[in-house]
């Protein structure tokens, strides 16, 4: 049985998921970011315990259908920006629309009207938070930073990080408090926690 978990985006959470689910006495098949898969069919009392202990560390046991393919959404570009070795070197809306199974239009529209957002716009959040945190790092330069997350050139990369940042990469490498976003925070302003 598929189950499918809102906030779900880093290993931590898997870790406290699967902890969780053999809390329970259910026995996972899968446990990827944002959604499980139990050899068992849970029973509306495990639903119900399942449900308010994700709820206690801030993950949210999803019922909607398209509430549960914009968590997919987020978990494919969450796991390709922050997870992947290598940047996809596709089209993404093609990459999305293979990996999911919806037409891209469908799923874009769906996106925005829910997440008040484009995808494009929550991938290029991502990709920064991405940038920052290997500037952080300080282990690639700035070219070896824009071909690993698959921009045309530094310029492009530059100009995406200053129009979302306000400032330069390289002012940022100077920064003394070089505060980054919690990934699950990446692209919900408009959502209360």
């Amino acid at each position: 049985m598929k189950l499918y978990i809102k906030n779900m985006v880093s290993i931590r959470c898997k870790m406290l998921v699967k902890d969780e689910l053999k809390r329970l006495g259910l026995h996972f098949i899968l446990v990827e970011l944002g959604e499980i898969e139990i050899m068992e069919d849970i029973s509306l009392e495990q639903r119900l315990e399942l449900k308010m202990a994700l709820q206690q560390s801030g993950l949210e046991l999803m019922e909607n259908k398209k509430a549960v393919l914009i968590e997919k959404i987020k978990a494919v570009i969450v796991e390709m920006v922050h997870y992947s070795d290598e940047m996809i070197k596709v089209n993404f809306s093609d990459y999305l629309s293979e990996k999911l199974h919806h037409d891209y239009t469908y799923m874009a529209n769906l996106f925005s009207e829910v997440q008040g957002t484009t995808i494009e716009q929550f991938i290029i959040l991502h990709k920064i938070e991405r940038v920052k945190e290997l500037i952080i790092y300080d282990e690639l330069n700035l070219t070896e930073i824009s071909y690993k997350l698959n921009y045309s050139s530094v310029a492009h990369l530059s100009n995406q990080f200053k129009k979302v940042t306000g400032l330069t990469p390289s002012h940022f490498k100077q920064l003394k408090d070089k505060r980054r976003s919690p990934i699950e925070e990446i692209g919900n302003e408009n959502e209360s926690h």
